[in-house]
């Protein structure tokens, strides 16, 4: 396999194991939970939501069962172009990304909201420029 084929299976790993987590949180299910359903250990579970460890095909359909949804929702191919894009997913990948967008959707006020939206994104600009 190329460099180029093995970006892709990483960024499709990557994809499938947010969805997975993202399900997962969804459904207030813990790793444990998760792991149980799969006969794995939680720690497997990390690793498959982070990636690290591909998801075989059967612990694929498994996995589906216990979150409730389909194959193709969980590597991103549901029909009607409903299922948020890998790049979207692979943005939650990022350490504390899924815990601060549960903090922002509980912001009551739309007015709080923008501005922490406007303060990530100066903080990302001084980041950029350093």
């Amino acid at each position: 396999m190329g460099l180029r084929e093995a970006e892709l299976v990483d960024t499709a790993d990557r994809a499938i194991g947010a969805r997975v987590r993202a399900r997962r949180r969804s459904l207030a299910l813990s790793q444990s939970d998760l792991a149980d359903h799969l006969g794995v250990s939680f720690q497997q579970v990390q690793k498959y939501e982070r990636g690290a460890n591909r998801i075989s095909g059967s612990s694929l359909v498994a996995a589906a069962r216990a979150l409730q949804t389909t194959v193709s929702w969980l590597v991103g191919e549901e029909a009607g172009g409903e299922s948020p894009s890998d790049e979207a997913f692979s943005a939650l990948m990022t350490p504390g990304a899924m815990e601060l967008l549960e903090a922002y959707r509980a912001i009551p006020r739309a007015r709080t909201r923008q501005a922490l939206l406007a303060l990530a994104r100066e903080m990302g600009r001084d980041e950029a420029d350093s």
